[in-house]
């Protein structure tokens, strides 16, 4: 498929096919069209050409809510409003409100139950998000969007701005999703250590096309990250986990290196 903005950016001959299951990371460089991309995986762009399917059902005629049953998406910049976190959390359930149904029944807040406890985030039931740290944000989004028990879910940056520890927290608990309740995860992520970390199978993407797509260890070598991000850097597998790990190198280092040669 193809999408992007008039006179402006595409992505263009997108083939891929993503599991069930899957955990699987879009890397690039800035404006590579990861977020375009995504975009058009959720429906805020219309294709240009081709279609995105779903359990063999193309997406473009899902209903809004469908589609929300099915799809559910984490932006990077979560919104803060004045709203408690128990009550932003069973938004998630709207998708599935029948007509005239103003109110959560006793499912809705089951589900709701079920997955603060998951994500660890009951104890801040009663705190509004504005109140709330980054990765606190981050964490209630996430459970928003599996209180909508999607079968795909979208990350966008979910690790931005955020220090280490809350990034292993954060991406601990997509693993486990992954693996406990085999949800499909499709993540943008720029860390390039985490994403070979974490992801079962990455997409690197570069001016707008997939530039390489597979295990990370196939992905993730010095000659495609030179190419695509115009840098020095220099691989080898994780000593505990065997996933490939990157080291960069300054430009103080190249040039001793070199005076050396």
């Amino acid at each position: 498929m193809s999408c992007g903005y008039e006179k402006k950016f595409l992505v263009s001959d997108i083939d891929i096919s993503i599991a069930k299951g899957s955990f699987v990371g879009i890397i690039g460089p800035n404006g590579s069209g990861k977020t375009t991309l995504f975009r058009g995986i959720s429906g805020d762009l219309k294709l240009k050409s081709g279609k995105i399917s779903l359990n063999n059902k193309n997406l473009k005629y899902f209903s809004h809510k469908e589609r929300a049953r099915n799809l559910a998406i984490v932006t990077q910049d979560i919104e803060s409003p004045d709203i408690t976190v128990e009550d932003y959390v069973l938004m998630g359930r709207l998708p599935y409100h029948k007509g005239f149904q103003f109110f959560e029944n006793e499912k809705d807040i089951e589900i709701a139950e079920k997955y603060m406890k998951l994500t660890g985030v009951s104890h801040m039931r009663d705190k509004f998000l504005s109140q709330l740290s980054g990765g606190e944000r981050q964490m209630v989004a996430i459970t928003k969007a599996l209180v909508q028990e999607p079968e795909l879910l979208l990350l966008d940056e979910p690790t931005s701005h955020l220090d280490i520890a809350l990034q292993i927290q954060i991406l601990n608990l997509v693993q486990q999703l992954n693996d406990e309740l085999g949800l499909t995860v499709m993540m943008i992520i720029h860390d390039l250590n985490l994403a070979g970390e974490y992801c079962d199978e990455l997409i690197l993407m570069n001016k707008g096309k997939i530039k390489e797509k597979g295990l990370p260890e196939y992905v993730l070598t010095y000659s495609n990250i030179e190419e695509v991000y115009g840098t020095v850097v220099f691989t080898q597998p994780n000593p505990l986990s065997g996933r490939p790990a990157i080291f960069l190198v300054s430009k103080r280092i190249l040039n001793s290196i070199n005076k050396e040669r």
